[in-house]
């Protein structure tokens, strides 16, 4: 055989197993492998199903707990008084420790419920009644990047399949157009980088696809054919001279994940500019989200979760909304807390009160998990003069819809807010309570990797049947 037939034949057959398309990817069917498999991928829902997809809103940088969602009155009491005094302070990650900080907003009970909010979410107030509220969250790690890789994988370390992957892997996608797990980023790509939507030991087809809120939402998405008969009769051509070819090669994931790349390719370009026209919403809609807010990164963030809406209706399971940039820094306010916080808060107030409004109204919310959460939270006491550092020991998320009790309060931090003293939870807790709704369990779902069955949970981890509906 010459050196050109060689290369030819061999360029064709690496596109072999395209020929079952996205029928023969776990990645998007639910359909059960052989128990026998090491990829015992799309095993499907193991109980009752109360959601089917999930928008995670990350709070880059860490919220404080006690200027939004946990409101401490003895701060104002002791404000200004050092903290030692009343109670133990861990070492915290720059040990620049100032005295107790009182919040510098106001704290109001909205809604049936009466959870108290504060100023920095007027419009999630309106929508208190939809949330449960978790005060007792903990981490395990003080620093972003460990912080990150266990908020998104359940692991500090670094190449572990993140939730978006572990979602996909066990359940499928219910799109065949678009990815299974989409990254909508508004400009912050977190500390620990693409690792924290990356599939790790799991098939590359898990991974999660970043896509920009705007314009295409995805480079080269459009066809350099002049028609889609001519390209879809160059695929047709490949596919005809894969199937001569199919039984000469066997299958290894990184071929087979771009040859299933390459066929979602061909299926998005149709499927993204229709998600990414949203210039398509009514009027009153784009003005709910806040697309014509003065604050540019409101806009963006509301083109985030208006496109996130989208992707939920053309059935994307797994959507993940980092944070826009406001000009300084995320939410990880070391010095000048109040500009810092008040800049975040106004960029994504108003669009995830007109997310969670817009799913209620389209009768979405029920089956759509909607979770709110950063990486750990902040000291009660200052950094410094006027900042906060970071806090792993108690902080809060909040969770809405997709089978969560609304209007309620789970777990307390201590009469300060800075540890975790009522109905601790840590990250795998969250993990598993997610995975629970969309009817996995997460001690089920497992990959042989390294010798042992992994998990999104590792060896942790319950489900908070507290908060389930």
């Amino acid at each position: 055989m010459s050196r050109r037939g060689m290369l030819a034949q061999c360029a064709n057959g690496f596109g072999a197993v395209a020929l079952a398309a996205l029928h023969a990817d776990p990645a998007f069917t639910s359909d059960a492998v052989p128990q026998n498999s090491p990829v015992q991928a799309g095993h499907g829902p193991h109980h009752t199903v109360r959601a089917q997809n999930i928008i995670f809103l990350y709070m880059d940088g860490g919220p404080s707990q006690v200027d939004t969602f946990d409101p401490k009155p003895l701060l104002d009491t002791y404000n200004g008084k050092d903290p030692g005094d009343l109670f133990k302070i861990e070492p915290t990650q720059f040990n620049n420790n100032g005295n107790l900080l009182a919040s510098p907003w106001k704290f109001k009970q909205h809604g049936d419920s009466g959870i108290p909010v504060s100023e920095l979410f007027p419009n999630v107030a309106q929508c208190v009644d939809e949330l449960a509220v978790i005060r007792s969250m903990t981490s395990g790690f003080p620093e972003h990047t460990f912080a990150n890789y266990f908020l998104h994988t359940g692991s500090a370390l670094q190449g572990r399949p993140s939730m978006g992957a572990w979602v996909n892997y066990g359940l499928g996608s219910e799109c065949q157009n678009l990815p299974g797990f989409v990254v909508l980023n508004g400009g912050l790509i977190p500390p620990g980088g693409l690792d924290c939507f990356g599939s790790g030991f799991l098939p590359a087809s898990y991974q999660g696809s970043v896509f920009k809120p705007s314009g295409t939402g995805v480079a080269n998405i459009t066809p350099h054919k002049t028609t889609p008969q001519d390209q879809r009769a160059k695929l047709d051509l490949i596919h005809e001279l894969d199937s001569f070819a199919e039984s000469q090669f066997g299958k290894h994931d990184s071929i087979e994940s771009a040859i299933k790349n390459y066929e979602l390719a061909y299926a998005m370009q149709m499927a993204v500019p229709q998600v990414m026209s949203i210039s398509d919403e009514p009027q009153h809609i784009q003005t709910l989200y806040g697309l014509e807010a003065e604050y540019e990164p409101t806009r963006i963030y509301a083109a985030q979760c208006l496109i996130a809406r989208r992707m939920v209706e053309q059935g994307v399971r797994f959507i993940e909304l980092t944070c826009p940039h406001v000009g300084h820094d995320r939410w990880d306010q070391h010095k000048n807390l109040k500009k810092g916080h008040e800049d975040n808060a106004r960029a994504v107030d108003q669009p995830i009160a007109a997310l969670l409004q817009d799913l209620r109204q389209r009768g979405m919310l029920d089956e759509t998990l909607v979770v709110w959460a950063g990486e750990f939270g902040r000291t009660p006491f200052a950094q410094g003069a006027n900042g906060r550092d970071h806090n792993q020991y108690g902080f809060t998320v909040w969770m809405a819809g997709g089978g969560v009790k609304p209007g309620i309060i789970y777990g307390a931090t201590d009469e300060f807010g800075y540890r975790a003293i009522e109905n601790r939870l840590e990250m795998h807790d969250m993990h598993a309570t997610m995975l629970h709704l969309l009817g996995v369990d997460h001690t089920r779902s497992t990959f042989r990797f390294s010798g042992r069955d992994m998990r999104l949970t590792d060896v942790h981890g319950h489900v908070v049947k507290e908060i389930v509906a």
